[in-house]
């Protein structure tokens, strides 16, 4: 008997969910309709299709490995974000929809810069995919970003994806630990940096703990080591009227406010994510916020 996408389809549920996977049915989707290039809609559309063995062991191979537990996304390789497809790479973090809510916070405030300027130019620091800088470029045509990363990896990564984006004439990378080989100001800062306590971080879920870099995760004892060395010199790279846009913790708030009060940044709007977490935090500098929150 010939195997077809139903029958594949239904077969990597059942080995997802003998294996424990929460998600089955909805990681054999994404994981076959990825593989085969095709849209969910396809996939379902054509299930009735015959399916050659050269195919159907690249599906199973892909279940073996999702059965280990490495996420779908690393399985395929790369990863949607704010409309942008996104490669991956060992170095990286795996963008997710999350960070997107410090996506939509930035782009009103780099529109009233433009308005203003007819320019905006960011720094991302801990840049990793590029994922949070690109998807500003792409909403705000007028903007330039530089990507700062440990990793020449991830900085590599961040640059090929500004390629394939259409959008490497404005993007530019730089190997710096945080501000550390900085040089210049910028009109928006933003980060997405590690914030876990180190003692967590074995406790995460396998996909993350395994296949995410600690280096991305790590954000030491207190989990708030990134946030001290951004606060620190955020302030000489911030052009006045600046906006500083951050990625935190769901219980982070109140602690990463205030390592940026102390430098004369303050909480000048927060967001919340698809979760209903606190996610997203926005400073400026004193004098310079509508209203503290």
């Amino acid at each position: 008997m010939s195997e077809t996408l139903d029958r594949l389809l239904a077969e990597s549920r059942d080995r997802l969910k003998a294996a424990g996977i929460e998600t089955a049915a909805l990681d054999a989707r994404h994981l076959i309709s990825g593989l085969l290039d095709l849209s969910l809609a396809d996939l379902m559309a054509r299930g009735g299709e015959a399916v050659d063995d050269t195919v159907a062991a690249r599906i199973r191979a892909a279940i073996d490995r999702r059965t280990a537990r490495e996420p779908v996304y690393r399985i395929l390789g790369e990863r949607e974000f704010y409309g942008l497809i996104l490669k991956l790479s060992k170095d990286t973090l795996e963008p997710r929809p999350d960070t997107e809510t410090l996506v939509d916070c930035m782009i009103p405030h780099m529109r009233r810069i433009v308005a203003r300027k007819e320019a905006c130019r960011i720094i991302d620091l801990g840049t990793g995919t590029g994922a949070i800088c690109l998807a500003l470029l792409d909403q705000v045509l007028e903007a330039s970003g530089l990507g700062t990363d440990i990793s020449e990896d991830a900085l590599a990564t961040a640059r090929d994806n500004a390629e394939r984006n259409g959008l490497a004439g404005r993007f530019q990378t730089l190997r710096s630990d945080w501000f550390e080989g900085v040089e210049g100001r910028f009109d928006v800062i933003v980060s997405n940096p590690p914030y876990i306590q180190s003692r967590v971080v074995d406790e995460l879920e396998p996909e993350v703990k395994f296949y995410d870099p600690a280096a991305a995760l790590d954000g030491g004892d207190d989990g708030l080591d990134a946030y001290r060395a951004i606060a620190l010199h955020a302030d000489r790279h911030l052009e006045a009227d600046g906006v500083i846009g951050l990625e935190i913790g769901f219980d982070q708030k109140q602690a990463v406010t205030a390592l940026f009060a102390a430098q004369g940044l303050r909480l000048h709007d927060s967001a919340k994510d698809l979760g209903g977490n606190d996610r997203v935090l926005l400073l400026k500098r004193d004098g310079e916020c509508g209203s503290d929150r």
